[in-house]
């Protein structure tokens, strides 16, 4: 017969102050098998825990329940306890009456009471029919994968490796850098964003523990935390990066154009193209989407002869390769090559996109001087298509008087309701950076708000403003098209209380960051959720930042939320030690709440093994007859199997039918 002890906790006053926590104890005290039951100020407490551990040790219970908070944060720490006493820890059930009872009863002391009784009822009803249970563990593969290679994935992926761990970097761009490569400067120091960057690009690159796969993609994941199996795909560079010196010439002759991405489609590349001038690898990629086939055949064809020379007709991309790094004879599949590799845990760090001028059709996009803050930082940068120098995208002429205006699809009912964190900044420091290098210039810049909550970051918005540039608290109702490509603002000034009007030479949209059109495919692969605002999910907002709801699989950067460089840096290296931890341990534990096949009673007819979430779950043959198998490190314990076996074959532990049974008799008695 079991013994049960109940434990209520008044949880200062999250609990005591709505539900009255002497009642519910009293109640519990006259439940069947409950042969003990106490109230604490503090249950999770070391008090509180220490009074759980003695009657444990003194034999008075061999079941405990408590009553207190979410078992999601507060579990683990009273299984601890029972363990630390000597009694098997999943002999223990938690009763959630604050979440479930004074935090959604408030004003209703008496039923969130009641409430509460019930709910210790139906733990205590489970308690009585718990079982021992052994956890299990797993060799875990000494390796790990970094999806992305921006800041984020950059330095998750050499904390990982400096910690003596294999890893895959993998990045689909030809690469790595991210968007920090766009950068000129970054606030609040004005420092050259290559400077700090590329050094670490280089880093990682020749990290003897470091594998980089850029212009790649994961294709497929497969497994669990510990043992992933995971398909990357290499797209075809058509260039032979063995041979590849970066040299550029292929660029320099080539025929085919198009929109430079780099720089945000504000001039063009060539089909054959080296992404930036510090990129790592530096390497040649041919577009095919862009290719014309100047040298007269398709991609994978012989080349003519020429019949007077003799010579044959290569083109222009071949012939000034002088690695001999270009052979447009072999018949390359478009669909690239596949690679699998094994690995213990994963960081996902994709990074962000920022929503296209388009969007906003009362901000002029059709004309070309209304541009994107991070078009402006290509312009204003050295190696951007101007070379650093401020010019009006029709008629490269110099502006003088350029407007910012915030929050374009951030803070927006009709786009994205959330903050995206460091356009106020990034927009403060290109109008500084302006500033300086052009004090005749007119800087209007326009704010609902300004935010600027980071370290030396009011400081560097308080120094914008004794630098003359003009501060405007209210929204831009639209811009009108005049002749000579200028602009009409329309705007309001909250401080001044009046409407505002003038002409701009330049306009910049701080436009939303979201997550990358294709976060949606990779989601699937790694079954990643997301969150209200769209972007990955963490496991816990305040204490799973970098955590997923799949174990082994981690988040760093502006995929799981707008964030700066620093933030950045700072999630990147909590994810690749969250990360290091199965790898460092060599094994994993196994939740023992997870099902198991009765295999005398399993009529072999298969609905289970689509129905699983997870892939756990495959056929085989016993006694020549087949039979469900469950592979215990994939099974979650979500229960759909037990619940669809028509045979009852299918036992989940920590959950099987007398428990369930007890806790609904209790309910609704």
């Amino acid at each position: 017969m079991a013994k049960v002890g109940v434990y209520v906790c008044h949880c200062g006053s999250n609990i005591a102050s709505v539900i009255d926590v002497s009642a519910v104890r009293d109640f519990a005290a006259e439940l069947p098998g409950v042969v003990l039951a106490r109230k604490d100020l503090f249950m999770c407490a070391d008090s509180g825990q220490e009074l759980i551990m003695q009657d444990v040790r003194d034999g008075l219970v061999d079941r405990v329940v408590v009553a207190a908070c979410t078992p999601r944060t507060h579990e683990p720490i009273f299984r601890a306890a029972l363990e630390r006493a000597g009694l098997n820890k999943y002999l223990f059930e938690m009763a959630n009456i604050r979440d479930q009872g004074s935090w959604v009863h408030g004003q209703d002391h008496a039923g969130a009471t009641e409430k509460a009784k019930k709910i210790v009822a139906s733990a205590v009803g489970k308690a009585c029919n718990l079982e021992p249970l052994e956890d299990k563990f797993v060799e875990v593969t000494d390796a790990a994968l970094v999806i992305g290679g921006g800041i984020g994935g950059i330095t998750a992926a050499l904390e990982l490796a400096n910690m003596g761990h294999k890893t895959y970097l993998v990045e689909k761009q030809p690469s790595i850098g991210g968007v920090m490569a766009q950068l000129d400067k970054t606030f609040p120091t004005n420092d050259c964003s290559a400077c700090i960057l590329t050094p670490k690009m280089v880093e990682v690159y020749n990290h003897p523990n470091i594998e980089t796969y850029t212009y790649a993609e994961v294709d497929d994941v497969e497994g669990y935390i510990g043992n992933f199996k995971v398909k990357i795909r290499h797209k075809q560079t058509y260039v032979d990066w063995k041979k590849c010196t970066g040299c550029g010439d292929c660029a320099s002759k080539c025929i085919g154009k198009a929109a430079d991405e780099f720089n945000g489609g504000l001039s063009e590349r060539r089909a054959a193209y080296i992404m930036f001038p510090q990129a790592v690898p530096k390497k040649a990629v041919i577009d095919m989407d862009h290719c014309i086939n100047c040298g007269g055949r398709d991609i994978g064809t012989l080349p003519k002869v020429n019949q007077k020379t003799g010579k044959l007709i290569l083109a222009p991309c071949e012939k000034a390769c002088p690695a001999h790094a270009i052979d447009r004879s072999i018949a390359y599949d478009p669909n690239g090559d596949i690679q699998e590799v094994e690995v213990g845990s994963i960081v996902v760090a994709t990074g962000y996109q920022v929503m296209d001028k388009g969007w906003f059709k009362e901000m002029a996009p059709e004309s070309p001087n209304v541009i994107t803050a991070l078009q402006l930082e290509r312009i204003i940068s050295a190696t951007g298509p101007s070379e650093g120098k401020l010019v009006r995208p029709s008629d490269k002429e110099k502006p003088h008087t350029i407007t910012f205006v915030s929050c374009m699809g951030s803070r927006d009912e009709h786009f994205h309701t959330y903050c995206s964190r460091f356009c106020c900044m990034y927009m403060i420091k290109q109008a500084r950076l302006l500033k300086e290098k052009y004090p005749d210039l007119v800087i209007n810049m326009h704010f609902i708000d300004v935010r600027s909550a980071g370290k030396d970051y009011d400081e560097y918005y308080t120094g914008a403003r004794k630098m003359g540039i003009n501060f405007f608290k209210g929204k831009v109702g639209g811009l009108e098209m005049l002749p000579d490509d200028k602009l009409r603002v329309l705007a309001y000034d909250m401080e001044g209380g009046e409407n505002i009007e003038y002409v701009s030479d330049l306009v910049v949209l701080a436009t939303a960051v979201e997550l990358p059109a294709d976060a949606t495919t990779l989601a699937q692969k790694l079954g990643i959720q997301f969150c209200g605002a769209n972007f990955f999910r963490e496991l816990h907002p305040k204490l799973g930042p970098v955590e997923t709801a799949t174990e082994g699989l981690f988040l760093a950067g502006c995929c799981q939320g707008p964030k700066d460089i620093p933030d950045t840096v700072s999630q990147a290296k909590g994810a690749a030690a969250a990360a290091a931890v199965p790898l460092a341990q060599g094994k994993v534990r196994i939740e023992p709440i997870i099902s198991e096949v009765i295999t005398e009673l399993c009529s072999g007819c298969g609905i289970c093994v689509p129905l699983c979430p997870y892939q756990a779950i495959s056929m085989r043959t016993v006694e020549d007859r087949p039979r469900a198998q469950i592979e215990m490190s994939a099974c979650k314990g979500c229960g759909v199997c037990t619940s669809a076996c028509p045979s009852g074959a299918i036992v989940l532990h920590g959950y099987k039918e007398e428990q369930i049974f007890a806790q609904i008799e209790a309910l609704t008695a």
